[in-house]
């Protein structure tokens, strides 16, 4: 469903949260939230609730949607089917059924093999084999090492190439952070009154842009009406084709696909259990203080950094992504939290930095010139609860979590802390992953 921006904020409630029609500038340099929510729907056909979420920022909301379509869309060294399975595999390492709904359909929508959808067993070995890195990426990603991606590039039928595996890596670790943003801004238990992720298809006529140039755009919903119908004819022949491949395979005994649902809304579930995606379900986060200190050392953003390694590294095995998630960092970083930061009596600056920080170090990522006792002094106890549960163990939120965060701020505010969290909790993935591969190269 497709919900009209409004010009007011407020608390996230059972539903969608609506977005704030805010004035801007209209120079280009600053694309209002209105323009890049119709980018968005003529790129994929629906507006998704995590981009609703993020048009509070549409500065940020602008970069995101491009790295995104670059990384999901665009050419590179994996195929289409495979780029949506790797999400959906990393998004049920978190539980976050709206993720895995969201990519089970556009899987099939490049035509991806249906019988996939039964599970890890179904799937082509050499995919299988991004298991066990989905499983300590996801949760402990201190523990990736050179190993990890020698077993992946061993010579063999099944083998992955250096720029697959870069390809693959972005996406486990884009996916495992965009879970921790669904579950903070409240996405997942917004889906339904259960908490299951719906897929809700737009229907002819259902698009409504209000505020868009004061006023709403014929043309605009002429375009949006026509994209809409051709989701819902490209739906009807996905339903066939699924289809005839139950019937054929309905002969085999072995051959059984998961169960699945359909609503009286073109409603699209996915299966009841997201465990048939996950190896070791039992796996997740352990406090890295708890780790064995003789196999885990402390990693120093001194020895390998994002800006002096990650990113020359990422962008030569894998075209412009590096550029993409670079500007994406930049953007996050250049949000104003002037209220959340005044709140604590320091700059804006001072306190994105002590998130930022707390958060990597969470994943055992230290930075010699910061002192962290000014983490205990600018981040309240809640907050850093609220913090860690999102980052580490997001398919624990639960509404009543977000409604103690900060009652005061304004939902706004909220998503710029959950931004910050996608953002720290990505780049943290990509340097442990990027210097297991550096480590695999000079080896």
């Amino acid at each position: 469903m497709i919900l009209c921006p409004q010009s007011t904020e407020h608390p996230r409630g059972k539903h969608f949260q609506r977005l704030q029609v805010a004035k801007m500038s209209t120079s280009d340099k600053e694309r209002t939230p209105q323009l890049l929510f119709v980018k968005a729907l003529a790129s994929r056909g629906r507006l998704e609730a995590i981009t609703q979420q993020m048009g509070y920022h549409p500065q940020y909301l602008d970069s995101f949607l491009r790295m995104q379509h670059y990384l999901l869309h665009m050419d590179g060294p994996l195929p289409f089917d495979c780029r949506h399975y790797i999400a959906i595999m990393a998004a049920a390492r978190h539980r976050c059924r709206y993720l895995v709904n969201l990519h089970v359909l556009q899987f099939l929508r490049v035509g991806g093999d249906p019988q996939w959808l039964r599970g890890l067993d179904c799937i082509p070995p050499k995919l299988r084999k991004l298991s066990e890195i989905n499983k300590i990426l996801a949760h402990r990603p201190w523990l990736v090492g050179k190993e990890h991606i020698e077993k992946l590039l061993k010579i063999s039928e099944q083998s992955w190439s250096l720029a697959e595996l870069v390809h693959a890596v972005v996406l486990l670790a884009h996916y495992h952070a965009l879970a921790s943003f669904a579950f903070g801004c409240g996405c997942e238990q917004d889906m339904c009154p259960e908490g299951r992720g719906v897929l809700k298809l737009t229907v002819p006529g259902s698009l409504c842009f209000c505020e868009v140039g004061n006023g709403c755009s014929q043309d605009l919903l002429h375009l949006n009406r026509k994209r809409s119908l051709d989701s819902c004819v490209e739906l009807e022949s996905l339903r066939e084709r699924i289809h005839r491949l139950q019937v054929e395979s309905e002969t085999r005994e072995e051959m059984r696909l998961p169960e699945r649902e359909e609503g009286l809304d073109g409603e699209i579930l996915g299966p009841a259990d997201l465990s048939c995606y996950v190896q070791d379900p039992s796996f997740g986060y352990q406090d890295f203080a708890q780790r064995d200190e003789n196999q885990t050392q402390i990693f120093r953003v001194q020895d390998y950094s994002w800006e002096d390694h990650g990113f020359s590294l990422v962008n030569r095995l894998y075209s412009d992504i590096g550029y993409l998630l670079d500007e994406k960092f930049r953007k996050v970083d250049g949000l104003q939290s002037c209220a959340m930061a005044k709140r604590q009596g320091c700059d804006h600056a001072t306190f994105k930095r002590g998130i930022w920080n707390y958060i990597h170090c969470m994943f055992g990522i230290r930075y010699d010139d910061y002192d962290y006792a000014e983490v205990n002094h600018l981040l309240e106890r809640i907050l850093k609860l609220y913090i860690k549960t999102v980052t580490c163990s997001p398919e624990k939120m639960n509404p009543e979590m977000f409604e103690r965060f900060w009652k005061q701020f304004k939902h706004s505010e909220k998503v710029h802390m959950n931004l910050l969290i996608l953002e720290a909790r990505l780049q943290a993935e990509l340097l442990y992953a990027l210097r297991a591969i550096t480590h695999y190269m000079v080896s």
